[in-house]
Parts: structure tokens; C-alpha cells; sequence
């Protein structure tokens, strides 16, 4: 017997995710932005330290030259500056421009809109509880991504 796809968990989460895109993306487009950029800037926004490039394009699962045209583009924009290292003349620290603080405020006010609306049919301790659950989840995924990675020798020797 087949399971119906729309009730599936992993289908559920595309298709939120999908629409949620859309969504963000729509609005988004109207400042002049896309979604990528956005995450360039809120990742950059939220970080304690000026990350480097390389830094940065494996915070956001991108590639170092996609990420690089990005803040080519960015920087050209006046959205964020390239300093470099002092300890390595070689490496680019990427840093948030005065210009950039109200596009962030204003991306993150069309997040939570989009998130509040998404969540709209939840109550409160509904909400809480999907949190913490896709928490597990996501927590378990990376727990589960971080000892596949870890080397096969780790465990010779015994």
C-alpha cells in the first residue's frame, strides 16, 4: 500500500519550504534583493566577528565563487565592505555598511510577517511545541551529517 505524499513529513517540509521561498522572494524582489542576498546580509548581520569569504560561503552552503560574485555585487552596492585580515593580507573579512542596517530591518520585518502567517492557524503552545520538535530534528540531521563526515581511522586501533 502507498502512503499518501502530502502526508509525508519530508513532502510537507519541501512543499512549506517551496512556498515559503516564493513567498520571501516576491518581497523581497521589491527592494531589490533576492533571497540569497538577504542571507548574505542577515548571516552578516547576526555574526559577532567580520567572517571571511570562506567563512561566510560555508556558513551559507555555497559555493566560494558563487559567493564571491555576490559580494562583488553587494560591495558594488555600498551593502557591505572587504577588509583585510590583519593577520593574512590574503583574506577578505566582510563587514555590514551603514547603507545595508535598514534593508536588514526591513527583510527581517517581511520574515517574521511571512513566518507569522505561516503559523497563523497554530496557537502559541502549538507553536512552541513545532519548534522544538523540528529542533530534534534538525539537531539529530546534524549530529547524524557530523559522524559521517568524521574519518574512517577514528575508530582503528582497538
Amino acid at each position: 500500500m502507498l502512503t499518501d505524499m502530502s502526508r509525508r513529513i519530508s513532502f510537507l517540509m519541501h512543499d512549506i519550504s517551496r512556498h515559503s521561498r516564493y513567498w520571501f522572494d516576491a518581497r523581497a524582489k521589491s527592494r531589490g534583493l533576492t533571497r540569497a542576498q538577504w542571507r548574505v546580509l542577515i548571516s552578516l548581520a547576526h555574526s559577532e566577528e567580520s567572517p571571511t569569504q570562506s567563512e561566510l560561503a560555508d556558513r551559507l552552503d555555497v559555493e566560494r565563487i558563487t559567493l564571491c560574485r555576490m559580494v562583488d555585487r553587494m560591495a558594488e552596492a555600498g551593502l557591505l565592505e572587504r577588509h583585510a585580515d590583519p593577520s593574512d593580507r590574503r583574506v577578505w573579512r566582510l563587514q555590514l555598511t551603514d547603507k545595508a542596517a535598514p534593508l536588514v530591518d526591513d527583510l527581517s520585518d517581511i520574515a517574521n510577517e511571512m513566518e507569522e502567517n505561516m503559523l497563523s492557524p497554530l496557537d502559541a503552545e502549538q507553536r512552541e511545541q513545532l519548534t522544538h520538535l523540528l529542533s530534534i530534528v534538525r539537531n539529530h540531521i546534524r549530529s547524524q551529517e557530523e559522524r559521517a563526515v568524521q574519518p574512517a581511522s577514528a575508530g582503528a586501533g582497538r
